[in-house]
């Protein structure tokens, strides 16, 4: 049999742990197809299940995200193609190789114009924005909005295609170089959460409002001081942790903070059904062809590399999106 190139892990950690090994190549199982995968999106959930933050039985495969061509197909499989170009999401863990077999049922197409790195820079992002934006809360023009790591991969999409929607974003960062990746990506202004004073700097950068709804990826270091940046019967919507999970709160503490909302989704629920996934993954091919969404790749490193990749991420050091290439 032939052999594929795949990332391994036997226990949690640093990303030393992170092993590029052989493994023979298996035919694909009935619902199945093989896909010659030509770029691997990254996302921080990795990192999470790297360390054991969501653990994963051991030893395991990493990554949720790639894109690449159909070139085997399994029996049962009527709507694909040798050839077709496909992305997924959701097939379980195992994005980190050169080939992989996923069911049917959890591809996508992707459509002529979308460039495979573009395709994988905005898959799990763009989904991300895409249930955070028509779900999470539908964002109507005139919406106030505080996005936190405004420059980062989701950031940058979020922000755009709020601000495209109508919103007025108001973005946060980390640093004070991150700031121009944030206003170039469609914040009226942007705030950095280097100081303790931060939510005061958001209120007086949005004119004495506050937030309709708060989006927290950062968690711990920043979720207690979002509920004081959202409106009355407004709504924090936590959907990640990279400086490590949100502190547990007091459901009282909402109230006294002005009856808010509070919410903590993920993107693999929103695209647990076939129908639902390829309907929400039209929506967001729609928008990056009206210009609303678009890739920015900042990093880019191979497969054999991706102990620098998360290093690269965990030091907040990159900006937009990192591409893995086979």
């Amino acid at each position: 049999m032939p052999l594929l190139n795949v990332v391994r892990i036997d226990t949690h950690g640093g990303p030393d742990v992170l092993k590029l090994v052989q493994v023979e190549r298996e035919a694909p199982a009935q619902g199945s197809v093989g896909i010659r995968q030509t770029a691997i999106g990254f996302n921080y959930i990795d990192v999470y299940q790297r360390k054991g933050f969501y653990p994963l039985p051991l030893p395991t495969g990493l990554g949720h995200e790639a894109v690449g061509v159909v070139d085997q197909v399994g029996a049962g499989v009527t709507d694909l193609a040798r050839g077709d170009r496909v992305g997924y999401i959701n097939a379980g863990p195992g994005a980190y190789a050169d080939y992989r077999n996923v069911a049917a049922s959890r591809l996508v197409r992707i459509p002529t114009g979308v460039a495979d790195e573009t395709a994988a820079a905005l898959l799990f992002k763009g989904l991300t924005a895409q249930f955070l934006l028509r779900h999470t809360h539908r964002v109507v023009p005139g919406d106030l909005l505080l996005v936190h790591a405004a420059a980062g991969g989701v950031g940058q999409i979020l922000c755009r295609w709020a601000a495209a929607l109508g919103a007025v974003v108001i973005g946060a960062v980390g640093s004070a170089r991150k700031r121009k990746d944030a206003l170039d990506a469609g914040c009226a202004d942007v705030i950095v959460t280097d100081q303790p004073d931060w939510p005061e700097r958001f209120v007086a950068a949005a004119g004495g409002r506050k937030a309709r709804v708060v989006y927290d990826s950062v968690g711990r270091d920043t979720f207690v001081k979002s509920l004081d940046c959202a409106a009355p019967f407004g709504l924090v919507v936590l959907f990640g942790a990279a400086s490590g999970p949100a502190p547990a709160i007091e459901p009282e503490l909402l109230n006294k903070k002005g009856c808010l909302f509070l919410t903590r989704p993920s993107v693999f629920p929103h695209n647990a059904d076939t129908a639902v996934l390829r309907r929400n993954a039209g929506d967001l091919f729609d928008a990056i062809a009206a210009g609303h969404v678009r890739a920015a790749i900042g990093a880019r490193f191979a497969l054999s590399d991706v102990a620098k990749a998360h290093s690269a991420a965990e030091s907040r050091a990159t900006t937009g999106a990192t591409i893995l290439v086979p």
